[in-house]
């Protein structure tokens, strides 16, 4: 008889108000199952954590399905194939996928993607060369359409997503100021991602400070906004937009907390009505993107940023958690930016 394997999961045990806490998550044993046809068996070796996974765990209707109590919280994770009843997966080979919070997973084998053997780290496919690197690059390309001499600013500068938007902007010619939420992390915003200026936005009182000090640093206005904040930043940046300015929007983490999206989030200073009015006079481009919308443009991206990844030419941070029992505590903290680069769960 088999020996019977045994692993641990982190599951959704009751949904948030605000914040998370970690009587939300649950950490359970189950039994490891054997791939049925077309399956694979993969041990887990890191999963990622990301805001988005904030609004997966509120029962509302969005972009995804929410977390159902009792399921595996989602995550991207990367892992070892143990055992394969799909063709073209070897066991031995490293793959991809939305394997979760868990030590193993048995998945369908046309929902994961090898990983290049020269990809190293391995982890990499979660952060500079995963989702947001990829969120990232699109993004700013895609939608940013920048041009050199322009001035761009992004919040969480010196998360994956924000640090690869500031870096490739620096090599196209920009002007770059990241806001980031401690002196710290401003002094790497600068010495690491080579930043031209950064904000610590929680030395302001309000976004009108906020606004000031950005007037100060970006005295001809700002042409490419990268939002992935909302709240005090976004209030800040959009009313020095440019004309023809360009509002690039993944993310708005400050607002997740606020409870299930569907709800109206309070902002400080701009109505509606006021917003509206700068988007015409204004002529601004604001465009909202989900980068699974994307993944055909996946392998160009790998394709290109690979050798300057290889090479550091463009850097990157992986802020590491060891063990699936601090996932909770880890996410929790991400959420309050007590994350340093992109957060990683090593199994």
């Amino acid at each position: 008889m088999p020996t019977k394997r045994i692993a641990r999961r982190v599951t959704l045990a009751s949904r948030p108000v605000g914040l998370p806490s970690v009587n939300n998550f649950k950490i359970e044993s189950f039994s490891v199952n054997s791939p049925q046809a077309e399956e694979v068996l993969v041990k887990v070796t890191h999963f990622s954590l990301d805001p988005y996974m904030r609004g997966r765990m509120d029962d509302a209707a969005s972009y995804a399905a929410p977390v159902k109590l009792g399921e595996v919280m989602e995550a991207g994770a990367v892992g070892r194939v143990e055992e394969s009843e799909s063709e073209g997966i070897e066991v031995g080979d490293w793959v991809y996928g939305r394997m979760g919070w868990t030590e193993s997973a048995v998945i369908d084998g046309s929902l994961i993607q090898k990983i290049p053997a020269s990809m190293s780290p391995k982890s990499l496919s979660l952060g500079a060369l995963g989702m947001p690197g990829f969120t990232g690059w699109w993004g700013l390309s895609h939608h940013g359409r920048p041009k050199a001499g322009e001035t761009l600013v992004v919040g969480a500068v010196t998360g994956p997503v924000g640090s690869m938007v500031v870096q490739l902007a620096k090599r196209l010619g920009l002007k770059t100021i990241g806001i980031a939420g401690s002196e710290k992390k401003c002094t790497l915003a600068i010495d690491k991602f080579g930043v031209d200026h950064c904000l610590n936005h929680r030395e302001f009182n309000s976004a009108r400070e906020l606004q000031s000090a950005l007037k100060g640093v970006a005295p001809d206005g700002i042409d490419i906004y990268f939002e992935n904040v909302g709240g005090k930043v976004f209030e800040a940046v959009a009313p020095q937009m440019n004309e023809f300015g360009r509002v690039v929007v993944c993310g708005m983490v400050s607002w997740y907390n606020e409870g299930a999206m569907g709800t109206e989030a309070q902002t400080e200073s701009i109505s509606v009505a006021n917003l509206w009015r700068n988007i015409l006079v204004k002529k601004l481009s604001v465009n909202g993107f989900i980068i699974s919308d994307h993944w055909s443009h996946y392998p160009k991206f790998v394709s290109n940023m690979q050798p300057l990844i290889t090479s550091g030419e463009i850097q990157y941070i992986e802020d590491m958690v060891a063990g699936i029992e601090n996932a909770p505590n880890a996410f929790i903290g991400l959420l309050q930016g007590r994350n340093f680069g992109k957060l990683i769960v090593e199994v």
